[in-house]
């Protein structure tokens, strides 16, 4: 085992409700159960000695060459084990939950097979509950399961034969041996109800031994599963395998109860190994869900468009903070505004990259954008939900009216100053803009000519001082002259067209200042203190959207290079992290829904343009 795998040597499985990291040698390494925000019961990848794991593999030594893939359209991860003895597997799936209720049990299941010849295998089990912090108890019961007891969580762990578990001290380990078309599974399941145990096909209630009739059935189920909800993907386009891939991944960073997704799997992952710039992204973030809701639309799932829609309603309709924002920039997966951020000063961090911190204190930040944002979202359906639904809505447009000409911590949530971004200005314009055009084509009560006239002002403020005639381009904030590439969503959200001559220049001066061979970053924090130490990669986000702005801006050759490029640091199963390291590493929260995001609309503005340019010329 890896002290530290590479943050990109990762597989992500899910039901809907929770998701676990596996790494390519057979390792998971990272679960928080029963929730995606809720503690860990297996984080070494946060530490390796204290973080606690489980890991299934060939016990080959180094004489095994190992590949990881999803089986095609599913989130069902197989890692393969070669060796001179033979060709072996492990299957690892969650059975899928997409109910609107939140379930206290949740199954990580993984099946070890041989396909070719004869190899061992070793299973070690070592959960570590409440982030490495709370002690836990092991019984173990008649029919040959163990149960590890925690605090306010319970962790089973069932086998087929052959497979006999053995207790070491709080932990658990097996050897066993399968010939060619054997198989054995193993069974974690997860029990915040208290009352431990699983149930469902190959759990049963009782604690009874699973069957492998009983995973199989499972198995089938959850591959049914994925293959039955990608048929409402529409993309025919040039890129398929990617976009559905990242489509899959956006649905398994999906809470099914609410509908909110949240920003990554993975909390306290560096965004420079060593650094400082570790956080929490297991919250949903009112920004990116809301640029998501186009993509879902123009895919074909709407459903989830829609679901998240009404999860927004509802933060609306809760009447705004204790500071009287009436929206916090980010929540919980379940509505709740209170994201405390600790330290865990117990967990030495990946790579020794510390602090670890659990929680989110920008959740307490003011960032203005989120109101376009918000809007954006709500525009892009023809159902703009109820009367009373858009009364509240109303009420935000109206006090936004009242507080956008203020300074505030920005799209990147720096923790060095406020100021007047003008990303901030930019998605403020498009919040009144969608207001007025919303109360417009639906014939709903509103101050309209208020909205027009704050709207046209917001527009002349960025004209006049958010835009550098030294650098022929828009700039981060109004006192700066530094670039920023958050402003890459300016022809998105139509503030200006894609061809613009003053676009064309700012797109022009991103790409000689923040963009290294197709990668882009946000900004430079050398140029504009961010309030942190340290630096940061290239950001994916960015770098997808860089993309979409060329191809819309008719650089098609420019764009679909640098587009080639960026699909070369996906990972081997084709996920990404948040960054882009100096060697090419993947650095950050793992996998980020942000970038898969982009990456989705990117490849859709390519496919368009791309078709229109061959339409004309045949």
């Amino acid at each position: 085992m890896s002290e530290y795998p590479p943050i990109a040597d990762h597989g992500i499985v899910g039901d809907l409700q929770t998701a676990a990291l596996v790494a390519a040698d057979g390792t998971v390494d990272w679960w928080c159960t029963p929730r995606f925000d809720s503690p860990s019961v297996f984080a070494s990848l946060l530490d390796s000695d204290r973080g606690g794991f489980c890991r299934l593999a060939a016990d080959v030594g180094d004489d095994a060459t190992v590949r990881q893939l999803y089986l095609p359209d599913t989130a069902v991860l197989m890692t393969r084990f070669m060796a001179p003895g033979g060709v072996g597997e492990v299957v690892d799936f969650m059975p899928p939950d997409p109910s609107s209720t939140p379930s206290a049990r949740h199954r990580l299941i993984r099946v070890a097979r041989v396909v070719r010849g004869s190899l061992p295998f070793e299973l070690t089990c070592r959960p570590r509950f409440d982030y490495g912090r709370a002690p836990h108890g092991l019984t173990r019961t008649d029919d040959g399961s163990v149960l590890f007891r925690g605090p306010g969580t319970d962790l089973r762990l069932q086998a087929t034969a052959p497979v006999e578990l053995h207790p070491d001290g709080t932990d658990v380990s097996a050897r066993f041996t399968l010939e060619a078309g054997q198989s054995a599974a193993v069974v974690l399941t997860s029990d915040s109800g208290g009352a431990g145990g699983a149930d469902g096909p190959g759990g049963p209630a009782d604690g009874g031994t699973p069957s492998l009739d009983g995973i199989l059935a499972d198995f089938r189920a959850c591959t049914r599963f994925w293959l039955e909800w990608l048929r409402s993907c529409r993309y025919r386009g040039r890129w398929h395998e990617m976009v559905v891939r990242s489509a899959i991944t956006l649905k398994l960073l999906t809470y099914a109860p609410t509908g909110a997704p949240i920003a990554a799997a993975t909390m306290g992952l560096p965004e420079q190994v060593g650094g400082e710039r570790n956080w929490d992204y297991r919250y949903t973030w009112v920004r990116d869900a809301s640029l998501s809701v186009r993509a879902l639309i123009d895919l074909g799932f709407t459903a989830e468009a829609n679901a998240f829609r009404r999860w927004l309603r509802a933060r609306l309709d809760a009447g705004g903070t204790e500071s009287g924002e009436p929206l916090q920039i980010m929540y919980r997966v379940d509505g709740e505004p209170h994201l405390t951020e600790e330290v865990l000063d117990h967990l030495e961090g990946y790579r020794r990259s510390a602090p670890v911190r659990a929680g989110n204190a920008a959740a307490d930040q003011i960032q203005l954008d989120i109101y376009g944002e918000a809007a954006y979202a709500l525009a892009q359906a023809e159902d703009i939900g109820s009367v009373r639904g858009w009364s509240a809505f109303v009420r935000v447009i109206d006090w936004l009216a009242d507080h956008w000409d203020r300074p505030d911590e920005g799209i990147w949530e720096t923790r060095g100053g406020r100021q007047n971004f003008t990303y901030s200005r930019l998605m403020t314009w498009v919040a009144f803009d969608r207001a007025v055009k919303l109360a417009t084509a639906h014939s709903r009560p509103g101050d309209v000519n208020r909205w027009t006239d704050a709207r046209d002002t917001v527009l002349r403020q960025i004209l006049e001082r958010g835009w550098s005639e030294k650098r022929r381009a828009f700039v981060q904030h109004f006192d700066t002259e530094v670039l920023d590439a958050s402003l890459l969503l300016m022809p998105k959200v139509g503030f200006l067209t894609p061809t613009d001559p003053d676009w064309l220049t700012t797109l022009d001066a991103m790409d000689t200042e923040l963009v290294s061979d197709s990668l882009v970053y946000r900004y430079d924090p050398a140029a504009s203190p961010d309030g942190l130490r340290g630096s940061e990669g290239t950001f994916n986000l960015c770098s997808f959207l860089y993309v979409e702005a060329l191809a819309r801006a008719g650089r098609l050759h420019q764009a679909r290079y640098a587009f080639s490029k960026m699909l070369t640091y996906a990972n081997h199963v084709g996920l990404f992290a948040e960054e882009i390291g100096p060697s090419g590493e993947q650095l950050g929260n793992f996998p980020q829904a942000f970038t898969h995001l982009a990456l989705i609309d990117a490849a859709l503005a390519l496919d368009e343009e791309l078709d229109r340019v061959e339409g004309r010329a045949r």
